[in-house]
């Protein structure tokens, strides 16, 4: 390899990178790093107009759609494994994509920025095609709000 074609492919290959690091961040504008620790996260919506974000689950980074529509929290089984979730039982369930068997399971803890809750209820779902669908077994603890394209999560004390 020349020494001119080495300079070639470095270049293209630091062009695809910064094409990757806009891109994703556009795509998913909400990461852990930018959400801080407040008792309160603002989530951007993005391009497709849903709202995601990353997590902590257990202690462990993962992304989430929030989807104020789902009953619970559904975690792919890939992430599932990833976690080392163990199921409680199985159920049947009705979805948006017919009916399924899912398996529940209780989180320790769910963190979004500084928002989190523990003993969360959720399901490993199987047929999860992206990695945690966040409903309502975590967010209807919080303060929701939508205005404007963003997502208002706060903390409520009782």
């Amino acid at each position: 390899m020349t020494k001119n074609t080495f300079i070639s492919l470095a270049i293209w290959v630091c062009l695809a990178a910064v094409i990757y690091y806009f891109a994703d961040n556009i795509q998913n504008p909400n990461k852990l790093n930018r959400l801080g620790n407040a008792d309160s996260v603002v989530l951007k919506r993005g391009p497709d107009g849903h709202y995601r974000s990353e997590a902590l689950i257990n202690g462990e980074k993962v992304n989430v759609l929030v989807d104020t529509g789902a009953t619970g929290v559904a975690i792919s089984q890939k992430v599932a494994d990833r976690l080392k979730l163990k199921s409680i039982n199985a159920v049947r369930t009705n979805t948006a994509n017919g009916d399924s068997i899912g398996y529940m399971v209780r989180l320790e803890s769910v963190k979004i920025g500084g928002v989190s809750a523990n003993n969360v209820a959720a399901m490993i779902a199987p047929g999860l095609d992206g990695d945690v669908l966040l409903g309502m077994s975590f967010l209807g603890r919080m303060d929701v709000r939508l205005y404007k394209g963003e997502m208002t999560i706060s903390q409520v004390y009782e």
